[in-house]
């Protein structure tokens, strides 16, 4: 699905002073802006092509049904729930057909949650949001911070989430900060 309001964004990028859209607060001050017109927005976005080869990379591939740092039955690209089964084994396709599937339930959700956010912040909180769970993003601080517009102050909230089962885990530590990152990377 387009967004209605890209066609709007690419023309003030054109006429704007170089890096003036770089900055998150720009972008949320324009969508408040489009908001208040009553400029509909997209009702569905997607992951792009970083976010998802962040996913992959931090949750890895297994084909065989394993138990992650916390004891959740796990298999394909972080995939859970009761249809993953101990001893269980799946193609890479399946794995592939899981990802899509489950970053679909995240995309939906974050899509839902985060007022104005670029690609890159809303990649970066797709992943945040695979990897905790929804009610984890919609009880943060760090989507509290996000839709208030105070984005370094979210940006420095990912580096918070690097525990499971009450230890720190160095994998975490990696991938918070590759989201927050991605999180600030200029749209």
């Amino acid at each position: 699905m387009t967004d209605p309001r890209a066609e709007i964004f690419a023309a003030v990028r054109a006429k704007a002073p170089p890096g003036l859209f770089n900055d998150p607060g720009n972008i949320h001050a324009l969508d408040n802006l489009l908001d208040a017109f009553g400029v509909g927005r997209a009702v569905e976005r997607k992951i792009n092509d970083a976010g998802l080869a962040l996913i992959k990379q931090f949750e890895g591939c297994e084909l065989r049904a394993y138990r992650d740092p916390v004891g959740v039955l796990t298999i394909g690209y972080g995939h859970t729930g009761p249809d993953v089964t101990p001893g269980m084994t799946i193609t890479q396709d399946q794995a592939d057909a899981l990802l899509r599937k489950d970053v679909a339930r995240f995309e939906k959700a974050v899509a839902g949650m985060a007022k104005a956010a670029t690609d890159n912040q809303f990649d970066a909180l797709v992943s945040f949001a695979y990897n905790l769970g929804e009610e984890a993003l919609r009880r943060s601080t760090l989507l509290r911070k996000h839709n208030e517009g105070d984005y370094a102050g979210a940006k420095a909230e990912f580096a918070r989430w690097v525990n499971a089962g009450g230890k720190k885990l160095n994998g975490l530590v990696k991938r918070r900060a590759s989201e927050a990152a991605l999180y600030g990377r200029a749209a």
